[in-house]
């Protein structure tokens, strides 16, 4: 029954195109254009040519996938070809899903580009001309009507040294980025009780966002229109989903929801109900101690010291009632556990989004660490004596008393610590990354509870309160003193300021430093003889904007590829150098979602064994990053007969071709190699 429906929708779709108003058949049936580009127009006898069939559909209408899910057709192609041309199956992008009244179709609702290999035969004469004609039938809709529809496209060929121009490999590497890449694991799948379950080897640190799903070439086997629940088990996405019938092999692409597509095959197999695992409440509380105690170290930082002594040096000379210093203490402890919470749910949510963030990812941003260089520097000059912090109100209570200002310090205190680790925290924070984000968020608390910790003590401890030294002239010493800390952790920020953007971006950060001093320098003044301070503000303001858009502009400097050990990035040039050299040379192709990759690295590619046995035979190791689909990479790889990764290479001293190695590699392989 479930066949004859697609076929009768299918049906339906046709006819009702046939019958539908002639509006909707606009004239040449323009609806969807197609234009066919040859990636080199002179072949080389003997290779294969690429054929893109440049697809773009009008505002409102949308192309279909090769399974088009519960309705729809795929595309139809009719060759004419020169004798001894023959064409290859039609490869389809990545689609996108569309539900209309509870029918789940697999659409294109842009422009798209659809691939086919021509293979040319040997023997061929330079300069023959190969004239190629294909008839595309396909079917273009709204959400309302569809519309049948063919292009008669034509191209000439002339056979040649089968060269590719700079521009055109450009438009296809393009091309090539949307196309699903081989997963290079073979997934397992379980029917049972009219659900289906499909396990696909994915590294748990791979990206993966809510948006993420499994469209299924396997016609008939999933129920399209059904939700899908993905689960993660260590190296493992399971995927749960209603089932339709069974199948021999199921084969379809695991789109992660972050603009890229994973080719793959499952066969049927053993697969478990994915389940979350239970939480290690032991390791939970262990992970909330080392955040509290963390937290607690961060007050000692360089930028945090300074900020919680200036709060127990007022609240002590204050004379403050019991309850106002305990106001001011839940005060404080507000704004630093709000902020830590905020930080935390915000990495919580990017890394939940498919993003690899730690703690402290906003320092990524050079935004970031020039707003934090500038305010880290404001307080240093303050404390310095440059200005006071009298206007506006909000930044005057920072050094006063008041619960206001005691949240503010607070909130100014975690911000500034982000910069800042100490002992217990990395394992802390490590072990909220792997426990459900409502026990995460308990962890963060912790941190927030640890840093607000001794202000905390000192609004409820009359006692500690009355330790403290009592208010004098060393006071105005002292508080110079703490701007020292202050202007070395500014040097630090500046440092990390270069790390991101150069010599170049730490100049700008210097130079607006520069000038945001001497806007300081200028509001001293004006305090000095009693004038106002509004437009010193402004122009404080106004710098600190100009720098944070300037740095921004600065682009980031080139850094050689990072690779493991001894190894070196890939490239043609350097393989052909070593080589050259006489160097046996061992590449080998690799990328982050890949997990046999992943295991061979861990188990024989990076081990100490094979190291010496490389290192003591000189051999050369390349490495070939293919995790963003680099189309020069991709080509390299088709060349040696391989849809994608894993593969290796060995080339023995002296030999121009290589070896190509078991996608299964092991310690004694490796090592016999340069004997070999």
């Amino acid at each position: 029954m479930r066949r004859f429906g697609f076929a009768f929708v299918t049906w339906l779709i046709c006819l009702i195109a046939a019958l539908a108003p002639a509006q909707a058949q606009q004239a040449g049936q323009d609806n969807l254009t197609v234009e066919l580009v040859a990636e080199t127009d002179n072949p080389a006898p003997g290779s294969e040519v690429t054929l893109a069939f440049a697809a773009t559909p009008d505002p409102g209408w949308h192309g279909y996938w090769k399974n088009p899910g519960d309705a729809g057709l795929e595309t139809r192609l009719d060759w004419k070809l020169p004798q001894g041309v023959t064409a290859g199956e039609l490869r389809y992008p990545v689609p996108t899903r569309l539900m209309i009244a509870g029918i789940m179709n697999y659409v294109y609702k842009g422009s798209f580009t659809q691939f086919a290999t021509l293979r040319i035969p040997a023997g061929l004469e330079p300069g023959s001309a190969l004239p190629i004609a294909v008839r595309a039938d396909y079917l273009v809709c709204t959400d309302e009507v569809c519309v049948p529809e063919t292009e008669n496209l034509s191209i000439t060929l002339t056979v040649g040294d089968g060269a590719i121009r700079p521009e055109r490999r450009a438009r296809f590497d393009g091309w090539r980025r949307a196309f699903p890449r081989p997963l290079g694991s073979e997934g397992k799948f379980a029917i049972a009780d009219g659900v289906a379950r499909i396990a696909i080897p994915y590294p748990a640190n791979a990206p993966l966002t809510g948006d993420a799903y499994f469209y299924p070439l396997t016609q008939l086997a999933l129920t399209y229109n059904a939700p899908q629940k993905l689960t993660r088990d260590g190296d493992t996405l399971v995927i749960e989903t209603k089932a339709t019938g069974s199948v021999a092999k199921l084969e379809g692409v695991l789109a992660p929801g972050n603009g890229q597509g994973f080719a793959l095959t499952a066969m049927p197999g053993a697969v478990g109900a994915a389940t979350p695992a239970g939480i290690d409440w032991q390791a939970a509380l262990v992970a909330l101690g080392g955040a509290l105690l963390g937290g607690l170290i961060l007050n000692i930082m360089p930028c945090v010291f300074p900020i919680l002594s200036l709060k127990a040096l007022s609240l002590a000379k204050s004379g403050t009632s019991e309850g106002h210093a305990r106001a001011e203490a839940l005060a404080y402890t507000a704004g630093v556990v709000l902020v830590v919470l905020a930080l935390g749910g915000a990495m919580l949510g990017l890394r939940a989004a498919g993003a690899s963030v730690g703690w402290a990812f906003q320092l990524t941003d050079a935004r970031v660490i020039l707003f934090l260089l500038l305010l880290v520097l404001g307080i240093a000059l303050n404390l310095a004596g440059l200005f006071e912090l009298m206007t506006p109100k909000f930044a005057g209570k920072l050094a006063g008393g008041g619960s206001g200002g005691a949240f503010m310090a607070g909130a100014l205190a975690a911000f500034i610590a982000t910069p800042c680790t100490g002992p217990f925290m990395g394992a802390a924070l490590g072990a909220a990354l792997v426990l459900p984000w409502y026990v995460a968020l308990v962890i963060f608390l912790g941190l927030g509870l640890g840093l607000a910790l001794p202000f905390l003590l000192l609004g409820f401890v009359p006692a500690l309160r009355r330790a403290l030294p009592r208010p004098g002239a060393w006071m105005d010493i002292f508080r110079k003193i703490l701007s020292v800390p202050m202007f070395l952790t500014a040097i630090a920020l500046a440092w990390v300021l270069g790390g991101l953007k150069g010599v170049n971006g730490m100049a700008i950060g210097l130079l607006v430093a520069l000038g945001l001093a001497v806007v300081l320098w200028a509001l001293g003044r004006r305090q000095m003889r009693g004038a106002g301070n509004g437009v010193a503000w402004l122009a404080a303001a106004l710098v600190t904007a100009a720098g944070i858009w300037a740095v921004a502009a600065v682009e980031k400097p080139a850094t050689a590829a990072q690779t493991k050990g001894a190894a070196e990035p890939f490239s043609e040039a350097r393989l052909a150098a070593l080589q050259a050299e006489g160097r046996p040379v061992f590449a080998y192709f690799t990328a982050d979602w890949c997990v046999t990759c992943k295991v061979n690295e861990k188990t024989a590619i990076e081990t100490a064994a094979v190291a010496q046995a490389f290192e003591k035979a000189e051999v050369a190791v390349l490495v070939g990053d293919w995790t963003d689909g680099d189309p020069a990479l991709g080509r390299f790889i088709e060349r040696h007969n391989r849809a994608g990764v894993p593969l290796y290479l060995w080339y023995p001293k002296g030999v121009s071709e290589p070896k190509v190695l078991p996608q299964v590699l092991t310690q004694g392989m490796l090592t016999a190699l340069p004997g070999g």
